[in-house]
C-alpha cells in the first residue's frame, strides 16, 4: 500500500528502526531518534542494493518518487545509480576545487610562500581583499566556464562605485589567477587577455609630500604639538628620521632594533624588494625608539594597535594624525616622508644618489651593481642619516636652513 503525507507524519519512532514501504522499492526508514530516512531498494547484476534519497521532510513525498523514478531509469540503462551518486559527488568537489574562488586562494597561498618573490604581508592582504570582491560573481564558476564578459561584469562592479583602481588591480589579479590556472593544466586561455583598455583608466594620484624646506620646519613643529594619542605622536616624530614605507613602520618589532648599534634590520619578509633592509639609526632616532622602548617594549611590536598589542597600528594612524594637524592628503603622508627626504638629501649634493637609492631600499636591475652599491655606500649611509636628522632639527628650529651643496668627503 502507497505510503500518505498523513501517515508519514504520524510515524512514531519505536525502540528499532523499522521501514514504511511506498511503492517501486520506495520505503521510508524511521529511526529510534526519529529521524525518517528515504531509501530506494533495487537490484544491479543480480545483487540487492540500497541507496539514500534524503530525509523527510527536507524530501518531501512527491520528491522522494520523483528521485525514486530517476534512479530506476540509470538501472533501465544498466547504470548503478548508487555508484553514479558517489561519481557525482567526486565531481561536484572536483569542481567546487577548480572554482574560480579555489584556484585563487591557491594562487595566493603560493604567492606567499615563493621565497624571494613571496608576496610581503600587506601585499598578500590587500590581494586576497581584492580578490575576494569576484566571490559573489564569479568565485564558485568552474574557471573553465568563465568568459570575458563574466569577467568584465564582475570588475565594473568594482568599477561603478568608483573604485577605479581597485577594478583596475582586481582585473590584473584576475588575470594572474587564470595564467596559474594555465600552467596548472586547468585552463587553456586567459579570458582577461582581450579586456585591456576595457576599464576606465585611473588618474594617477602621487603621494602629498612636503619638500620645501621652510614648510618642513613648519610640519615637524606641529607633529612636536600634536596633542593625540601619544604613539602616534612619537611615529609621526620617528617617521621624517628613518623615512622607511608606512608599512615597515608599523610593522616594526622590537626584535629588529639593535640600540648598541644604532641599527633597524627590516626583515626581507617584510620589504617591497624582497630583500632585508637595513637603516642605520641616527642619535635622534635611537633616542626616540628608546622612549617608545619606554611604553611599548620589550618585545612585541614597536607600534602596536590601540586594542590589541597582538597587532600593529592602523595604515591609517599617521595620516589621520596629520589630517588632524590640518594637513590634507594633497599636502603630505605618512608616505611622503620619504619623499621628503628623497628631494631634500638629493637637493643637498652631499651625497651619492646610489646612497640615497639604497637608504629608500630601491630596486636595482643590475643584481651585481646592487650588491656592489649595497657595500660600497654603508658608511656613507650611516653619515648621511646623522646629517639628515641634524637637519631636520636645524629646520624645526627655523634656523638657516639652506643646504651646503658640494659632496661630503666620506
Amino acid at each position: 500500500m502507497a505510503l500518505t503525507d498523513v501517515a508519514i507524519r504520524n510515524a512514531k519512532p519505536k525502540a528499532k528502526p523499522f521501514k514504511l514501504g511506498d511503492s517501486l522499492g520506495l520505503f521510508l526508514l524511521v529511526q529510534p531518534s526519529g529521524g525518517k530516512l528515504w531509501r530506494l531498494k533495487y537490484r544491479i547484476d543480480g545483487r540487492e542494493k540500497k541507496l539514500g534519497l534524503g530525509t523527510y521532510p527536507e524530501v518531501s513525498l512527491s520528491e522522494a518518487r520523483r528521485r525514486r523514478d530517476d534512479a530506476r531509469e540509470l538501472i533501465a540503462a544498466g547504470k548503478d545509480p548508487s555508484r553514479e551518486k558517489q561519481r557525482d559527488i567526486l565531481q561536484a568537489r572536483a569542481m567546487a576545487g577548480n572554482s574560480f574562488a579555489g584556484i585563487a586562494e591557491e594562487y595566493c597561498d603560493k604567492r606567499k610562500r615563493d621565497g624571494d618573490n613571496g608576496w610581503a604581508p600587506a601585499t598578500a592582504t590587500r590581494s586576497e581583499y581584492l580578490l575576494s570582491q569576484l566571490r559573489g560573481s564569479i568565485g564558485r564558476m568552474p574557471i573553465n566556464e568563465i568568459e570575458p564578459a563574466d569577467v568584465l561584469e564582475a570588475v565594473r562592479k568594482i568599477e561603478r562605485r568608483g573604485n577605479l583602481e581597485s577594478a583596475r588591480r582586481t582585473l590584473q589579479l584576475a588575470s594572474m589567477v587564470f595564467r596559474y590556472a594555465i600552467a596548472t593544466a586547468r585552463l587553456r586561455s586567459d579570458p582577461t587577455r582581450d579586456l585591456r583598455g576595457a576599464l576606465t583608466a585611473p588618474r594617477v594620484v602621487h603621494y602629498g609630500a612636503i619638500t620645501e624646506a621652510k614648510r618642513v620646519g613648519e610640519l615637524l613643529r606641529s607633529i612636536d604639538g600634536y596633542e593625540g594619542y601619544g604613539l602616534t605622536k612619537l611615529a609621526m616624530q620617528l617617521a621624517p628620521h628613518v623615512f622607511v614605507r608606512p608599512g615597515e613602520l608599523r610593522h616594526a618589532l622590537w626584535d629588529e632594533i639593535d640600540f648598541d648599534g644604532a641599527l633597524w634590520t627590516i626583515p626581507a619578509a617584510k620589504t617591497k624588494m624582497r630583500k632585508d633592509h637595513r637603516v642605520p639609526l641616527s642619535r635622534q632616532a635611537v633616542a626616540l625608539f628608546r622612549e617608545i622602548h619606554n611604553i611599548t617594549g620589550p618585545v612585541g611590536y614597536v607600534f602596536p594597535s590601540i586594542r590589541t598589542r597582538q597587532r600593529p597600528m592602523s595604515e591609517n594612524t599617521i595620516n589621520a594624525g596629520l589630517r588632524r594637524l590640518g594637513y590634507s592628503s594633497d599636502e603630505m603622508t605618512a608616505h611622503g616622508f620619504r619623499a621628503m627626504a628623497s628631494t631634500l638629501l638629493n637637493e643637498s649634493g652631499k651625497w651619492h644618489p646610489d646612497a640615497i637609492e639604497r637608504a629608500l631600499a630601491h630596486g636595482d636591475s643590475d643584481k651585481v651593481r646592487a650588491a656592489y652599491h649595497r657595500g660600497a655606500h654603508w658608511q656613507e649611509r650611516v653619515e648621511m642619516a646623522q646629517w639628515w636628522s641634524d637637519y631636520l632639527d636645524q629646520m624645526r628650529k627655523g634656523a638657516d636652513i639652506v643646504p651646503l651643496h658640494g659632496r661630503a668627503t666620506v
